[in-house]
């Protein structure tokens, strides 16, 4: 089943950050059990050629990516898709009509500019009709909502058609409501909204947690997709857990 399909679905979903631009640790990550690798272009130092050589890992080993892109604009929607991503995860999606705007460019015939040579489309190998229609059913697009003027439009945000999910910045969302950091009440408080809000649109629900044990309350509040902890943090846990065994036993 694709990502897409299983999004719609609220399949229970697991992914990573990726904050290195390195395709072997792509390949690496992409042998694990993790359902989803989400490249993190927007804050760490990915170009073009490191989304593309990222993707090329990913599409190797079968496993399905995203590309945080650093703003929401087609050209950044467009660079990633072209080089094979699965989908887009976009920051900062305010109101109805960056949700509308959002959606239309990562469509084509609705705003995507079209090319038959890329990776996306088998480098010519597909015809027009054909990549369409499998970009169609497979493109995955996941709009961020993390500012505090999004908790007023949520209505307008949820009603755009074809996306696919939206995921909570529970960081950026903090920062924006004045909040000293992701556990204040009242950022908890916002989050619950945002569910209720999503679970009566029937819509796809994600978000990032540092503290596992809160993974039953928001599965519970109807969050299914989860981009959890990064490359750097697995590296750095991993080196701290074995530096810590071995001193045990000087």
């Amino acid at each position: 089943m694709s990502l897409k399909q299983m999004l719609r679905d609220q399949t229970p979903l697991v992914g990573t950050f990726l904050k290195t631009p390195s395709a072997m640790v792509c390949e690496v990550l992409g042998r694990s059990d993790l359902d989803v690798i989400c490249l993190d272009a927007e804050h760490s130092p990915f170009d073009r050629g490191d989304i593309n050589d990222c993707v090329l890992a990913l599409r190797h080993v079968g496993k399905p990516s995203l590309v945080r892109i650093p703003a929401n604009r087609p050209e950044q929607i467009l660079n990633a898709l072209d080089c094979g991503a699965t989908g887009v995860l976009v920051p900062h999606v305010i109101t109805g009509e960056d949700a509308e705007s959002l959606a239309g460019n990562a469509h084509f015939g609705t705003g995507r500019g079209y090319a038959g040579s890329s990776r996306a489309a088998g480098y010519g190998a597909r015809n027009m009709a054909e990549h369409k229609a499998r970009s169609a059913e497979e493109t995955v697009v996941i709009a961020q909502i993390e500012d505090a003027e999004a908790l007023d439009n949520l209505d307008a945000i949820f009603a755009a058609a074809t996306i696919d999910a939206f995921f909570i910045g529970r960081a950026d969302l903090s920062v924006s409501l004045g909040a000293d950091g992701p556990n204040d009440p009242q950022v908890i408080e916002a989050v619950e909204a945002i569910c209720a809000k999503g679970r009566e649109a029937g819509v796809s629900i994600g978000m990032f947690t540092g503290n596992l044990d809160e993974l039953p309350k928001w599965c519970a509040a109807g969050a299914s997709l989860f981009l959890l902890g990064s490359d750097h943090g697995f590296m750095l846990t991993g080196a701290a857990q074995m530096a810590k065994q071995v001193r045990s036993h000087f």
